[in-house]
């Protein structure tokens, strides 16, 4: 909340025992702590407040939602949200029978690699496979 990592803490304990000394250290914490628990206690107050004015549909409303980017996310894009998901899973369904479908050819490819090589006809079915292509040309044109 306020980013206070260790070396900014310990500076803050130091200057706090320079100022208010040893004895006070402890009752300044149990005030500090009622701060504190005091200010939590009016933002859950004020969150419960606004959930019950604004109605049923903000029922699961946040602190963190009142951000505008994530309350547009969450009422505007739920619906989106929804047609996305079922989107992303026809589209897992359509790759896995891909998937199923390449591993097939892939099989039947092997099979008839096999049988080829069985027969001894692997040169004469790749040379037959591989059309030669005869470029025009045109004695004219160099």
């Amino acid at each position: 909340m306020f980013d206070v990592g260790a070396p900014e803490f310990i500076v803050l304990v130091v200057l706090a025992i320079i100022f208010f000394g040893p004895e006070k250290i402890p009752e300044m914490a149990r005030k500090g702590a009622k701060i504190v628990h005091f200010l939590r206690g009016v933002a859950n107050q004020a969150t419960s407040q606004l959930k019950d004015e604004l109605g049923p549909e903000y029922a699961h409303l946040t602190a963190a939602d009142l951000n505008p980017k994530t309350f547009i996310q969450k009422h505007l894009f739920d619906d989106l949200q929804e047609e996305l998901k079922e989107i992303k899973d026809d589209l897992a369904e359509i790759k896995g029978d891909l998937e199923a479908d390449a591993a097939d050819l892939k099989s039947i490819g092997s099979e008839i690699d096999a049988d080829l090589a069985a027969d001894g006809a692997t040169a004469t079915v790749a040379a037959a496979a591989t059309p030669t292509r005869k470029v025009p040309f045109d004695d004219e044109a160099t």
